[in-house]
């Protein structure tokens, strides 16, 4: 397990609509600000997804992640990580289409086809903004997100040994560990591997300690050594257990993809604001956080030279 804590900050995702919060990063010059002020609170990893500047809704086009990738890179030091899960209904290559123009270092990869239900979040806003956000979420009552065993070995192949990227292994469930296991016996990946678990989201494994506990335990029975392990936990269970997580020697992961939260009842008003108090929270209790550059060590990224843009 890592010596020091390496914060991954996903800073608008695809997840959350622009009603749920006036703070959700919407437009390119919006997600950079965002960036640099989560890398200079101190996260070490920036995952990005791109919305259209109109309306907030996820989009694919490799034009919008141009305009705040350069951006990005030019201002921080950070490791810049792009989805290759889009948004609901994307395509395998209109997901890839963003990473493989930018060869980035790293990339999110969920490992595995699963029920992923955020319906219950529209019946908590009041008033949409956009006609395209009530369907969007309860549409996913019947949505299954697609990413079959072929589809995870064409973007390893495509993004992994075409672009030199590596990835942040999403597991959502404990079946997905194992898949990822599979994965690395056959030679598709090889180590270290960062294995990022999620709790808390409607459709995947539930936000209780003892499953965060048994997640952690699974992994080290199924990859030893050979990996880096991190948790994110979605709403109002994101600092409890990330806190956990450092405490048990992992990583973590925050932003506003995650949750929209700060405390009780109360809304963050930036990225930044939430890697500031995971920082200190991990901090007071004697961790150390990860540089960027310690990030690229730990993980054996190919550096931030090597990328498209």
């Amino acid at each position: 397990m890592a010596k020091k804590v390496i914060i991954t900050c996903a800073v608008t995702g695809a997840i959350h609509t622009p009603s749920m919060s006036p703070h959700l990063p919407i437009t390119p010059a919006e997600i950079a600000a965002h960036s640099i002020a989560a890398a200079e609170a101190g996260a070490s990893i920036i995952h990005l997804h791109a919305r259209d500047p109109n309306d907030g809704r996820p989009s694919p086009d490799p034009k919008l992640f141009m305009q705040f990738l350069p951006v990005i890179k030019q201002s921080t030091d950070a490791v810049i990580n792009i989805t290759t899960g889009g948004g609901l209904g994307m395509t395998i290559d209109e997901r890839l289409a963003a990473p493989l123009l930018a060869s980035p270092e790293m990339c999110s990869l969920n490992m595995g086809s699963m029920n992923f239900n955020i319906a219950p979040s529209a019946a908590r806003v009041k008033s949409f903004k956009h006609e395209w956000e009530r369907p969007y979420l309860e549409g996913t009552t019947d949505f299954i997100f697609r990413n079959t065993f072929r589809d995870i070995e064409q973007i390893v192949e495509r993004l992994g040994k075409g672009h030199g990227t590596r990835f942040e292994f999403e597991c959502y469930d404990v079946g997905h560990l194992y898949n990822l296991a599979h994965m690395l016996d056959r030679g598709v990946v090889e180590g270290p591997l960062f294995v990022q678990t999620i709790f808390g989201i409607l459709g995947g494994i539930g936000a209780e300690h003892r499953n965060l506990m048994f997640m952690r335990e699974t992994a080290d029975r199924l990859f030893g050594d050979q990996y880096v392990w991190s948790v994110l936990a979605a709403g109002r269970h994101q600092m409890g257990f990330t806190t956990m997580a450092g405490i048990l020697g992992g990583n973590v992961r925050v932003g506003l993809e995650d949750s929209l939260w700060i405390g009780p009842g109360k809304q963050a008003t930036s990225n930044a604001e939430q890697v500031a108090k995971i920082r200190r929270i991990l901090e007071d209790v004697g961790m150390e956080i990860a540089s960027p550059e310690e990030a690229r060590q730990m993980l054996k990224l190919k550096g931030g030279d090597r990328v498209a843009f």
